[in-house]
């Protein structure tokens, strides 16, 4: 006679912190909590303030508390968080975040959606930007009434690390080339070093082709025949202003995910800003963070789940009926979520 078979032991919930972020941050971060609780996947959420929300609670942006649920659950989905610019308020709490945790790999795929209005198709590349060095790290000092100086630090050791991170990528997804993206014309020792560090790297990946471009003749390559990039290769700034070009080349930051990886930690965020102008109107996109989470469930194993999510955003914009006003439409932010849970 057969033994009967046990019973499938049920997964414990998998912690993760969870912040909502300003402006629009908790109606989109509400929207994927509920698209990802749909997949069947569990979930803890440790629930953290950040941003101007904290800064007016507590006196600081970045409390330790929410420091101490990263470094618990060394996962965080992250929604939008305001910046002041110029000389007051706060040190921006995403640059923060990356040099705490040593999330040197900021990576950005950058896909044509269907029935999306954009000016190219077939876009389909990864932007992964080194994430915690060069003049985007904001060192700077005022060396004399009126004359401000900015640092920019390159080192070998973040170069050859995000260069790995760039081919190891190419090769598990099986693309074709990786392009490294520089000035080194100008700044011949800083991204001299930066490609000098990519061709070490690039040697030791004979089956991926490897290409450089100057910055700004890479700006108007995009613009032409962004079809013909795979992986795009940058250092700190050059990669924040590129990958909000890519984004542009296919709908915008509203459709566009973002992670940000380390050896030992992960932030996944919607990319795009806290939109105060319609924050509380239940008309945001939840789009990009719904997207941000499905590369959340791949990371921690859930591939089947983050295929499920994929393909889901997929099928609402194929059928056009549920969108949000940035996408021409007139639905809002709870539909949106409402249609993808029915989806999936």
């Amino acid at each position: 006679m057969p033994r009967p078979r046990r019973a499938a032991r049920r997964r414990a919930p998998r912690p993760v912190t969870l912040i909502p972020g300003d402006g629009i941050g908790p109606e989109v971060i509400g929207a994927a909590v509920r698209v990802l609780e749909a997949t069947g996947v569990r979930f803890a959420w440790d629930v953290q303030e950040a941003g101007r929300g904290a800064f007016e609670k507590y006196g600081t942006a970045i409390p330790d508390e929410l420091l101490a649920s990263i470094r618990r659950t060394r996962i965080a989905l992250k929604g939008p968080l305001e910046t002041s610019v110029g000389r007051t308020g706060y040190r921006s709490v995403n640059v923060a975040l990356r040099k705490t945790f040593d999330l040197y790999a900021n990576v950005r795929p950058i896909r044509s959606l269907p029935g999306i209005r954009s000016p190219f198709s077939n876009v389909d590349l990864i932007v992964v930007r080194e994430n915690t060095e060069d003049v985007y790290s904001g060192i700077e000092h005022q060396i004399a009434p009126g004359v401000v100086e900015s640092v920019k630090v390159i080192t070998a050791r973040a170069s050859r690390r995000i260069a790995r991170y760039a081919f190891e990528l190419a090769r598990r997804q099986h693309r074709r080339k990786v392009v490294a993206i520089h000035k080194a014309n100008i700044m011949k020792l800083s991204d001299g070093l930066f490609l000098h560090c990519a061709q070490q790297v690039a040697r030791k990946h004979p089956e991926i082709a490897y290409g450089e471009l100057i910055v700004d003749n890479a700006c108007m390559q995009l613009v032409l025949r962004p079809q013909e990039f795979d992986v795009l290769l940058l250092e700190n700034l050059y990669g924040d202003i590129v990958s909000d070009l890519c984004a542009g080349l296919v709908g915008g930051l509203g459709l566009t995910p973002g992670a940000n990886l380390g050896d030992r930690h992960a932030i996944f965020e919607a990319v795009h800003g806290t939109a105060p102008d319609i924050a509380g109107k239940n008309r945001a996109n939840p789009l990009a963070v719904v997207l941000s989470s499905a590369m959340l469930l791949r990371h921690v194993g859930e591939v089947r789940a983050a295929g499920r999510v994929e393909r889901a955003v997929t099928r609402l914009l194929e059928e056009g009926r549920v969108r949000t006003p940035d996408l021409g439409g007139r639905s809002t932010t709870t539909a949106v979520a409402d249609r993808l849970i029915a989806l999936l």
